[in-house]
């Protein structure tokens, strides 16, 4: 019973290219077609594509994609979110696109996004 138990472990931990490469074995060398595998393979690919996904973006990049339509009042906000003094946000608003904060968490990127969204500007996280 633990060899199966250690089993099930290593096919919950294949990667997508892993779980590719088995499918192709299981349907040269044991005759099993692909979609069966993939079938088979489906939940714990997927559970682990998450967890990657999940693990890979922990820090996001705010960036002001565009001033908008009302350019003082996303001048304003950019002055308030980053802290800079008056000069500097104009500047940072007229050379858009531009990163306005980076290495932020999911939370606080979003904040940022909504708020300068709802000044009027264009904004994008990466």
């Amino acid at each position: 019973m633990a060899d199966l138990k250690e089993f099930a472990e290593q096919l919950v931990n294949l990667t997508v290219k892993e779980v590719n490469e088995l499918a192709t074995i299981l349907k040269d060398e044991y005759g099993i077609e692909p979609a069966a595998a993939a079938v088979a393979m489906a939940g714990p690919a997927a559970g682990g594509a998450d967890g990657a996904a999940a693990e890979e973006q922990t820090e996001f990049t705010v960036v002001l994609k565009e001033a908008g339509a009302s350019k003082l009042a996303v001048v304003k906000a950019v002055k308030e979110l980053t802290g800079l003094g008056l000069k500097d946000a104009k500047d940072m608003v007229d050379s858009a696109p531009t990163n306005v904060k980076e290495g932020v968490s999911k939370d606080e990127a979003e904040g940022l996004k909504k708020s300068l969204e709802e000044a009027g500007a264009v904004v994008e996280l990466k």
